[in-house]
């Protein structure tokens, strides 16, 4: 039996398996640093397959990651993860933000090869109707205000499919591979924090995934353009309160120098070098009708279809915040809580691709798109491996849905996850010379 027709022949064997681990991800969903409870079953897992397993501070270096948490809600979510059965020691080492696991096989002489699955769920509230098929079924989230909307349950779960098929083939396979469980990919926070660590470096190929909508009958897509750089940032202004009647010119007055940063953020100039996209998502201010207020806190966006592009816009939201403040005797903390690179897959990544699925593994695959749409920190590791020479590769799974991505409604059809599975060990053994 050819490695390939191994592959085909156990991802389907694992098909109930991917379709148990993905539900119970999914009724314990665990939004970006809180993946505590899915961090320890990874680790647990990889463990038991005979990985070599990193965790904890292992995997992320500290002051990399962005927008954690504070202390009371990591110590609250920790004890949440404990009643739901996360298992020690795993669980343990992710507490206070230390989320994400890494499973790497040596195999001796041979190229490294790095794969990446994401793991945090969104902050949605889950439908509960029974024409959601997750509340219907008995698995819809635990968690409320936390929900695998976007696809990640599967993406662990494909994740470890790939780990258990790949370590069957151990014997065969030659070069050293890396799975990489990351965390806080929503926010786009996580991959930074690995990156730094500095898990990618000496890597050859990293190789990333994302559920896709299907286009006819195609299972594998694959996408030509870039995702969109982005950064998140939070802006708190601080004024000066005083009596909104008796004494107005007493205070500093943050709402209005919030408000004046709001509008002109908006009237950014967009840039010739390419599309540019900013938002102001949340403005939360004042305390009393009579009383000026002293605090404002904004929640905002920048997108670029380049890490030039969006580094434009980002200086320029910068400069209008400081002058906003300043405009109104206030000071103004801008912290990044979050920021991608653009992602661009290899062009030989992806012809190599398409034509392991059409030979080898008899996968059908859409006509490459060239747009990509969106962000991904991911970029942040395949930039990484190209800067020493390697490439990467992010393809889509393509499989039926139920409602938009990050929505309360969304679902997607199971039967794709063995599909991935055999993308990441197919490209893999091709990588190898298999």
């Amino acid at each position: 039996m050819s490695i390939y027709d191994s592959i085909l022949r156990q991802a389907g064997e694992l098909a109930p398996q991917l379709r148990k681990i993905r539900r119970d991800l999914h009724a314990h969903a665990e939004t970006g640093w809180f993946e505590i409870r899915t961090s320890s079953l990874i680790a647990r897992r990889l463990t038991q397959l005979g990985y070599r397993v990193l965790t904890g501070p292992e995997v992320c270096l500290a002051e990399s990651r962005m927008g954690l948490p504070g202390q009371e809600a990591l110590d609250e979510q920790y004890r949440r993860a404990l009643e739901q059965g996360a298992v020690q020691p795993w669980a343990g080492r992710a507490r206070d933000g230390f989320t994400g696991v890494i499973g790497i096989l040596d195999c001796g002489e041979g190229p490294s090869i790095a794969l990446r699955f994401d793991i945090d769920a969104l902050g949605v509230f889950e439908d509960g109707s029974s024409g959601h098929r997750p509340a219907r079924e008995g698995f819809r989230s635990k968690n409320e205000g936390m929900m695998h909307a976007c696809g990640h349950d599967g993406h662990t779960a494909i994740g470890l499919g790939a780990a258990q098929v790949l370590m069957t083939l151990r014997d065969r396979l030659r070069g050293k591979i890396k799975l990489i469980f990351q965390p806080a990919e929503e926010g786009v926070r996580g991959a930074r924090a690995i990156v730094d660590r500095g898990h990618l470096d000496g890597v050859d190929y990293v190789i990333g995934s994302h559920m896709g909508k299907s286009a006819g009958d195609a299972q594998i897509g694959f996408s030509t353009g870039s995702t969109l750089a982005t950064s998140k940032l939070d802006a708190l202004f601080t004024g000066r309160a005083a009596h909104a009647g008796a004494s107005p010119e007493a205070g500093d007055n943050a709402l209005l120098a919030a408000a004046s940063a709001v509008l002109n953020l908006h009237a950014i100039p967009r840039s010739s070098a390419g599309d540019t996209r900013i938002n102001v998502g949340t403005l939360h201010a004042g305390s009393g009708r009579n009383v000026v207020c002293d605090r404002a806190r904004l929640e905002i966006e920048v997108r670029g279809a380049t890490t030039e592009t969006n580094r434009y816009v980002e200086d320029y939201a910068r400069r209008i915040l400081r002058a906003a403040a300043e405009m109104h005797g206030c000071s103004c903390e801008v912290t990044l809580m979050g920021n991608a690179e653009s992602l661009r897959s290899d062009g030989e990544m992806i012809e190599r691709c398409a034509r392991v699925c059409r030979e080898k593994l008899g996968l059908r695959t859409a006509p490459p798109r060239s747009g990509a749409g969106a962000s991904e920190d991911f970029a942040y590791m395949v930039n990484r491996v190209r800067a020493q020479g390697g490439q990467g590769l992010f393809f889509s799974t393509l499989t039926p849905c139920a409602g938009p991505f990050h929505s309360r409604q969304f679902d997607f059809q199971e039967e794709a996850l063995s599909s991935a599975v055999c993308v990441f060990c197919g490209l893999t053994c091709d990588l190898m010379g298999l």
